[in-house]
């Protein structure tokens, strides 16, 4: 199955750029990136806090059935246009990953189709090829498929 995300890693460098283009209008997918209630449909977590605006902050959390933590990340929103971009800082707690700093820019194509384009710098360029060597561009790309389902039946 082809993955509609698009990551590109350049050999020797410590950043990512990821691209996604989304049967969606760009005021959604949007939407997608920045209202509680939506991040907690498409990534399947809980949003224990999320300031969406300059300087604001932001925590993730996932529990497993018995409740116990199993993912939980956090931040600091240095830049939020709405429908254009969002600059933050991401990091997991009990990971060897250090902090990384994501830009995604958000850009109208038509009326009904938007993409979405990542930039993702991170500590060392050892960092960034340990998280490449996990299943992650299959399980952002889910992420992204969730996304466009979900908007779908909320944009019928």
């Amino acid at each position: 199955m082809e993955l509609k995300t698009k990551i590109n890693a350049e050999d020797g460098k410590q950043d990512i750029t990821i691209t996604r283009e989304f049967d969606l209008p760009l005021e959604l997918l949007f939407k997608a990136y920045a209202e509680p209630e939506l991040i907690e449909q498409w990534m399947g977590t809980k949003v224990l806090k999320l300031e969406s605006k300059k300087h604001g902050s932001w925590q993730f959390e996932t529990t497993d059935a018995k409740g116990n933590v199993v993912f939980k990340a956090n931040g600091v929103i240095h830049e939020f246009i709405p429908n254009h971009k969002i600059t933050r800082t991401f990091e997991m707690d009990n990971t060897s990953f250090g902090v990384q700093l994501e830009i995604t820019e958000f850009e109208k194509l038509t009326d009904d189709t938007s993409k979405v384009n990542m930039h993702v710098i991170y500590e060392s360029v050892a960092q960034r090829d340990q998280l490449l060597k996990l299943p992650f561009a299959q399980g952002l790309n889910m992420a992204h498929n969730r996304i466009e389902a979900l908007l779908k039946t909320l944009n019928n």
